[in-house]
């Protein structure tokens, strides 16, 4: 059965980049006639903001995007988590980490790298044999010569990744003792049977760390769809960090013209569809099940 998920950080109301995310996600679900849930992502608790994920809620409702269970929210779910941590810890897949950030700039310093403007950090597997004296302060994904996640994307294509080169052993818990994203996701998504997963391409790097955690698990690997992002005015990426917008779903109004600007980004058909959420929706719908979906190749 289809099942599928859009998942927001609480750390600000919708903007149209995420509604983007968030029709794309209820389209598909609804083009193959499957569920839609919505889960709350605040495992990182200091970055949340009170009353952000009602907001959304509320944001999403006014769109007509209404799960088909109640939402979860990842900070309710930690035992889960730790009980998916604890095997890892006792089959070696993971190991306790000493060194704070500055540590792992010193230790990049020292082999002749640095950091690209926006890539990772790679660990450069200090702790992996010991913490030669320092405390734990957090716990780290072991990774090999052999960590290369291998999927395809249902609009990005094949795609391919060394993790162990191209980000090194990543955190599971971090030294605040807050679960990473990268464990919660993964785990939240086999719980819930999550089958399709439709988000923002600037999530895609992410995907082969989790699937290395999938198979690390046990569970299985959905299918994956990154959607084309929305660029401010700058070229960057559109975000609460770069001052994005609240979206406006003060009125019926108000929503559907959100809702036909993130249409429109996905490449649907705007005219016609509707002078209200729910034909504009069904309209919507349609589009994407003729073109399986529209507009990308399955």
């Amino acid at each position: 059965m289809y099942r599928g998920r859009f998942a927001p950080s609480p750390t600000g109301p919708l903007h149209a980049g995420s509604l983007v995310a968030a029709l794309a996600s209820w389209l598909d679900a609804r083009a193959h006639g499957g569920q839609w849930l919505v889960r709350i992502e605040d495992v990182d608790l200091p970055r949340c903001i009170p009353g952000a994920d009602q907001t959304i809620l509320a944001q999403l409702a006014a769109c007509g995007l209404i799960p088909d269970k109640a939402p979860v929210w990842q900070s309710q779910r930690t035992a889960l988590y730790q009980r998916a941590l604890d095997p890892l810890i006792a089959a070696d897949k993971v190991y306790p980490c000493g060194c704070s950030r500055k540590d792992i700039e010193a230790a990049q310093h020292a082999q002749g790298l640095t950091k690209p403007r926006h890539g990772e950090l790679v660990y450069p597997g200090t702790c992996r044999s010991g913490l030669h004296g320092k405390a734990a302060r957090a716990w780290r994904f072991r990774t090999t010569e052999a960590s290369v996640s291998h999927w395809v994307d249902r609009r990005l294509g094949a795609q391919t990744q060394d993790v162990h080169a191209a980000v090194g052993d990543f955190v599971l818990l971090r030294a605040d003792g807050l679960f990473a994203y990268q464990l919660a996701v993964v785990v939240d998504d086999a719980e819930q049977h999550i089958s399709h997963i439709v988000r923002g391409e600037d999530l895609a790097d992410n995907t082969p760390r989790q699937i290395l955690l999938q198979q690390a698990l046990g569970v299985p690997t959905p299918s994956y769809l990154h959607t084309p992002l929305v660029l401010a005015a700058d070229g960057q990426k559109l975000s609460k960090q770069n001052g994005a917008a609240a979206l406006d779903t003060a009125t019926p109004q108000a929503a559907l013209g959100a809702l036909q600007q993130a249409a429109q980004s996905l490449g649907l058909q705007v005219a016609g569809s509707g002078d209200n959420t729910g034909s504009a929706l069904a309209a919507w719908v349609a589009q994407w099940r003729d073109s399986s979906p529209a507009p990308f190749s399955p």
